[in-house]
């Protein structure tokens, strides 16, 4: 049995990864699950699945589970914050480890994870984005196995030559350039001066995906995409020049490599995350994650088009962020977080998103870091100065 700890069960990706797994209960044992504050489902998952552990993000919410577990009388023990998440993504018994929790939280596991030379199924991008070459450094340190999730990346992954693995650069790969796809979310067509009018529901709506919120509005706001690219450097060993965003509605294409004899692979399939999943967690090999099979003639027509940076600035910001070196990704990534939470709590105006960010990267100088402090350090000035900026909005 393959033992598996899923970091943020209780998300999307954890409940489409428990789904996958659910058909494969003979190679797979859930070890260990984690939540931020949903201790109603994360106990309907301790019943299901009867884990060795479960983490909740606060003292409060696991303390909610665990009298849950006495009564129910489970063996699960109960853990929780950063202390907790960290140590079930280290455990001995787990092989493989889901890395799925929102945002910059899920850094601190999904590096431990990394340095415990576990196979890290890689849906937190922020991990990258905020630490990448630290991030990537530990993957080779200790032989960890590092496989994405993010329906983009895979698919990418599943057009690079093998080698590309185990070598930090296209040198003799005959790689041209990556072409990453995006749908342009809810908003591609919207006029551009409805767009500071526009609601947190409408930016949650996505046409194609269904996500949780805050991934929902980075969709709307195209930094999700952003972040992806940042994400894309690291996992593929290239610079931000060679990685092409381009809008495709139909979500049908999840991205494309491009290659110097003229070749484009691509890879299709059904907007739905159980692929990239069961990809992840069966490579090399494939088995069955429950997509039905793509049918061709029923899409009928691929559409691309040119991405608006006036429209996306975001994503803009990103390209900025990732040229500008060290820590920048950093402060993008928390000051986007910051913005994103207040957009939600309709503190401010979907089009001030862009705003927050782009005055946090010009007030704070990104730097080299060296050791994770200096992260963690840069990540709360950041949050602290974009939370100054909603009051002035």
């Amino acid at each position: 049995m393959i033992g598996i700890t899923i970091l943020g069960a209780t998300g999307t990706i954890g409940l489409n990864t428990l789904d996958v797994i659910s058909r494969h209960r003979d190679t797979y044992e859930v070890v260990a699950l984690t939540a931020h504050n949903n201790v109603a489902r994360l106990f309907e998952q301790c019943q299901t699945w009867q884990p060795r552990y479960a983490v909740m993000a606060n003292e409060q919410a696991a303390e909610q589970l665990q009298h849950k577990i006495q009564q129910a009388g489970l063996s699960t023990t109960v853990l929780s914050g950063v202390e907790g998440l960290t140590t079930v993504a280290a455990l001995p018994e787990v092989e493989a480890v889901m890395a799925a929790i929102v945002g910059g939280a899920g850094l601190l596991p999904t590096l431990a994870a990394a340095k415990a030379g576990k196979k890290i199924l890689l849906a937190n991008k922020e991990a990258l984005v905020m630490s990448g070459d630290l991030f990537m450094q530990a993957v080779r340190d200790n032989n960890a196995t590092l496989l994405p999730i993010d329906s983009e990346h895979n698919a990418i992954f599943q057009c690079m030559p093998p080698a590309h693995t185990q070598q930090e650069s296209w040198d003799g790969l005959g790689i041209d350039q990556i072409m990453l796809t995006a749908s342009g979310g809810p908003f591609r067509t919207k006029p551009l001066s409805a767009l500071a009018s526009v609601t947190p529901e409408q930016a949650c709506a996505h046409p194609n995906w269904v996500m949780g919120r805050k991934i929902s509005v980075d969709s709307a706001t195209m930094m999700n995409k952003g972040l992806e690219v940042i994400e894309a450097c690291w996992l593929f060993h290239t610079n931000v020049e060679r990685i092409e965003v381009v809008l495709h509605p139909q979500s049908v294409i999840h991205s494309m490599v491009s290659y110097v004899d003229g070749s484009v692979l691509a890879q299709l399939g059904n907007p739905d995350m159980r692929t990239p999943i069961a990809h992840a967690l069966a490579y090399p090999q494939r088995i069955n994650s429950g997509v039905s099979r793509l049918n061709m003639v029923e899409v009928a027509r691929l559409d691309f088009e040119k991405t608006d940076f006036k429209r996306f600035p975001c994503l803009d910001l990103a390209y900025q962020a990732m040229k500008a070196g060290g820590t920048s990704t950093t402060i993008l990534n928390a000051a986007n977080e910051i913005a994103v939470e207040a957009f939600l709590n309709k503190k401010i105006r979907f089009t001030d998103i862009a705003t927050v960010i782009d005055r946090t990267l010009s007030a704070l100088q990104g730097r080299t870091a060296h050791h994770i402090d200096t992260i963690l350090d840069d990540d709360a000035q950041a949050r602290g100065y974009a939370h100054t900026l909603l009051g002035e909005l």
